[in-house]
């Protein structure tokens, strides 16, 4: 769920009964996040994610959606090998912008596993990074840089709110099962600010984004295919997470979100207080996948429409994590009035989703 997540997934191996066979730490409640020391790479957990999303407007009045992801993976293989250039942690990343009069996502995505200074995730902050692509928290700013094939991103994404524990105190569930979960925390409202290269044209943008950073040994049920997810940033300063997990029939096997409120007040929502109703449906030319890329999401009482930027937000990752899924920019409306602006994730909506 990105999103990217919490949710934009990594990697490949199939659900077991249980992770502490397998060495990996389980994610359990009453075990509190420490700040600064979680924003740091968490290397037992079968995966992690730093992913960061946000809408900006460039100075001529274009509206441009931005995402940044970096994963990392414990493949548990070599371990006992002393060799550096054994394979013990995995990193992935993802970028993309959404641009309306382009029509399509531009996307790119780079693989390698943790070796000297080429690639890594740091377990004293965030700063995780392969080759010239770099994320990372510097004093109370996200630094993007990602010179990307056919597009370039040089961001900060600015704290302006407190963290957004999710779940728990951060421990979010994500099925009928204790061991089915995540730490999880999110940072809304982040102003975005740099510049942004599309077309070959260098471009000066300002907005409002969100991260999430999520770490677990395993989050999925064994009938689950996927799920739907989004983060909006409220206009009014608050801010909404809704995720649901859906079965082989589309149908939810579990739910959760939190909502802040304008005054900084947050209501964790559970599984009953969260419904998702699919809407349009658009079909990728080129994977034949179909995405249900508008809903309603009611959340807490309140019906928030979702509309894309553009239909095409398609990120094919099969060259890095071999994942195809819809991560869209979208924005959110109450009785046909906008409120807020955010990103809408989509997995498992070609074939089943397993990490």
């Amino acid at each position: 769920m990105k999103r990217r997540a919490f949710l934009a997934l990594p990697v490949v191996a199939a659900v077991r009964p249980s992770r502490a066979a397998d060495g990996y730490p389980e994610v359990l409640p009453g075990q509190p996040l420490h700040f600064p020391r979680d924003h740091s790479s968490h290397p037992g957990f079968r995966n992690e994610w730093w992913y960061a999303t946000g809408w900006v407007r460039t100075r001529d009045g274009e509206d441009l959606g931005v995402q940044v992801t970096f994963f990392r993976n414990r493949p548990r293989v070599a371990e006992a090998n002393p060799s550096r250039f054994a394979p013990r942690q995995l990193l992935f990343a993802h970028a993309a912008v959404a641009q309306a009069s382009h029509g399509r996502l531009r996307h790119d995505q780079r693989a390698s596993r943790s070796m000297f200074d080429l690639a890594g995730a740091d377990e004293a902050t965030t700063r995780a990074w392969i080759g010239d692509w770099s994320f990372a928290l510097e004093g109370e700013r996200y630094v993007a840089k990602i010179p990307a094939r056919d597009f370039s991103l040089d961001l900060a994404f600015e704290a302006t709110q407190p963290i957004l524990l999710q779940g728990q105190q951060g421990y979010s569930r994500k099925g009928p099962e204790v061991r089915l979960a995540s730490w999880y925390y999110s940072r809304p409202q982040l102003a975005v600010s740099g510049r942004v290269v599309v077309g070959g044209r260098a471009r000066a943008v300002e907005g409002r984004g969100w991260l999430d950073h999520e770490w677990s040994s395993e989050v999925m049920a064994e009938s689950a295919t996927g799920w739907d997810w989004i983060g909006i940033n409220l206009d009014d300063g608050g801010a909404l997470m809704a995720f649901r997990m859906r079965d082989r029939n589309g149908a939810p096997l579990w739910a959760g979100g939190a909502r802040r409120g304008a005054d900084g007040r947050t209501e964790i929502l559970a599984p009953d207080a969260l419904r998702f109703a699919p809407g349009r449906r658009w079909t990728s030319p080129r994977t034949g996948f179909s995405y249900p890329v508008e809903f309603v999401v009611n959340a807490g009482g309140v019906d928030y429409a979702l509309a894309p930027l553009m239909d095409d937000q398609e990120l094919d990752s099969r060259a890095s994590t071999g994942v195809v899924y819809w991560e869209g920019a979208v924005t959110a409306s109450v009785a046909g009035r906008t409120v807020g602006r955010g990103y809408l994730e989509l997995t498992g909506y070609g074939s089943t989703l397993r990490i």
